[in-house]
Order: C-alpha cells, then structure tokens, then sequence
C-alpha cells in the first residue's frame, strides 16, 4: 500500500538517477572550445642533433673496446688489439694522439662495449679519458660482439 502524506495525497519516490544533460551541455562546450584554439596554438620545434658531414675521414681513429669493468682492449686504424687496465689506457691515447698530424684533437677515440656490459661502465670509461685531457671521444652506435 502507498504511503501518504500530511495533506492526504501520495508521497512521490525520488529517482537515483543522474541527469546526463548538462553534463553533455559542458562536454560539447569544451569540445567546440578545443577545437577553435587548436590551429592557433604554435607548434613545437625540436632540435635534434645532426650528423656531421666532414669531408674525409680523419686518419686516425682509436677504437675502445670494454673488456669488464677494468680491462679495455685499443686499437689504432684497424691494427691490432692491445689489452689494457683502465689506469693505462688515459697514457696510451695520450701518446697516440700527440703522435698525430693534426693535433691531440686531431684523433677521435670511439668507446663500444658487449651487450653485456653495464653502461655505467662504459660512462667511467669516458669520464676517465676526458679528465685526463683526451679531446674528441664518443661512444659506438653498434656493439661488438668480441
């Protein structure tokens, strides 16, 4: 039986529901408002870095090969591999690019590592080479395998 009110008449149920209409209202404010400021919002540049383009190949260049942690193999011009501690490896390049026509920063040192090397590793490499004076060094896109 339906319950009734103080002036006699049926009590109305209130609905749980949400009214989805201004909701829709707002949203397609918004949409209309995104859509006018898109095309007038500047783009964004970035600059990424470039290739260089030399134009020949320098003469020579020291290839370094991380070993573990505290062996480095080095090699000039595709001779052959030298293996040496971390400690003397700063002296060797030193001594390869001071015998260099063009300079000490006439000869790159390119720094590569397995896969399985920690990067961290080959970071310290190139921390230890550039605090003892070594210009130009840079790391390996590709990994060795051995």
């Amino acid at each position: 039986m339906a319950e009734l009110n103080a002036r006699g008449g049926r009590r109305r149920r209130t609905r749980n529901e949400i009214n989805m209409v201004p909701f829709i209202d707002v949203m397609l404010v918004l949409l209309i408002i995104f859509m006018v400021s898109a095309p007038l919002l500047p783009t964004g540049v970035v600059d990424l870095p470039s290739i260089g383009k030399a134009k020949q190949a320098p003469e020579k260049v020291v290839e370094v090969v991380l070993d573990d942690d505290e062996r480095v193999r080095m090699r000039v011009n595709r001779a052959e591999w030298q293996r040496l501690s971390l400690k003397e490896l700063p002296e060797q390049v030193k001594a390869v690019q001071a015998d260099a026509e063009g300079g000490p920063n006439g000869v790159p040192v390119i720094i590569s590592a397995r896969k399985d090397i920690r990067y961290e590793s080959v970071v310290h490499v190139m921390d230890v080479l550039q605090r003892a004076g070594v210009a130009r060094v840079g790391l390996s896109v590709r990994t060795t395998g051995g």
